[in-house]
């Protein structure tokens, strides 16, 4: 992997699950790492992680921050370029998950996980392009099998996902002619605690859906952060300099797998 040293990358959602994976992957690289959550104390335990990944404290600035607070996302922005001076990746990652179809996805849950999940990535990355445009830097959204794949039980979600799927191809277009490359990963299911911090299942239930997930994987098992912050990093990196515009699925063969019909009895 192409080393990541003195780049400045700005992760969102970075205090568990991918983010934290991937902060800790590009500090291990060399980079110099803004990283924001709302949970401030296991954001600063993903920042201890990140400095003896690196070795290095003043590579690291920790901000909380609420990605749906247009004030908290320009607190980070400039807290950003304040300490490093310039900005070379954004990865917009922050995302919330809860189930339910149409008739049990109240409108309330739909806007917020649309705010979390698409808002908020459409946001950061009107503030950040100016600055990306200097560097000649990339944008790399974590999206979801869930984008390019139906998943009624988790609707809004698989909603949010689609349109970040489209925002990245709309905006590598238009960035293109800046040097500016925007990509996303599309993940299967990932070992996070999303599942249970979020209130989906409980650790025993969890325990049990990732077991039954490694089925409807081709690769038989599930991915681990460490895969998708990996996949990430390639997409950052120079090592993908003709790439804009995909959807990379990091899914272990997932959306290729054919769904079972429903049928009627």
């Amino acid at each position: 992997m192409t080393s990541m040293k003195d780049k400045v990358i700005l992760i969102t959602g970075a205090s568990a699950g991918v983010g934290a994976a991937c902060a800790e992957h590009f500090a291990s690289l060399g980079a110099k790492l803004s990283i924001t959550g709302r949970n401030e104390e296991r954001l600063n335990k993903i920042k201890v992680l990140c400095i003896e990944a690196c070795n290095d404290e003043s590579n690291i600035l920790a901000t909380k921050g609420d990605v749906t607070i247009t004030e908290d996302l320009e607190r980070i922005v400039t807290y950003t370029l304040q300490k490093f001076g310039r900005l070379d990746v954004l990865v917009n990652n922050a995302a919330t998950l809860k189930t339910g179809g149409l008739q049990d996805t109240t409108m309330e849950l739909y806007d917020s996980m649309m705010n979390t999940n698409m808002r908020s990535a459409f946001e950061l990355s009107r503030l950040v392009v100016p600055y990306l445009k200097k560097t000649k830097g990339a944008i790399v959204n974590v999206s979801s099998v869930a984008g390019p794949r139906p998943f009624p039980k988790i609707m809004a979600y698989a909603v949010s996902k689609a349109a970040m799927d489209h925002f990245t191809r709309c905006l590598a277009q238009e960035l293109a002619p800046d040097g500016v490359r925007v990509n996303s990963v599309n993940p299967g299911t990932v070992d996070t605690e999303m599942y249970v911090t979020n209130g989906i299942m409980t650790p025993e239930q969890f325990a049990e859906y990732k077991e039954r997930q490694c089925g409807v994987h081709p690769l038989g098992r599930i991915a681990s952060g460490k895969d998708v912050a990996q996949a990430v990093a390639f997409l950052a990196s120079s090592e993908s300099s003709f790439v804009t515009g995909t959807n990379m699925l990091v899914d272990g063969g997932r959306a290729g797998v054919t769904p079972h019909l429903v049928t009627k009895e």
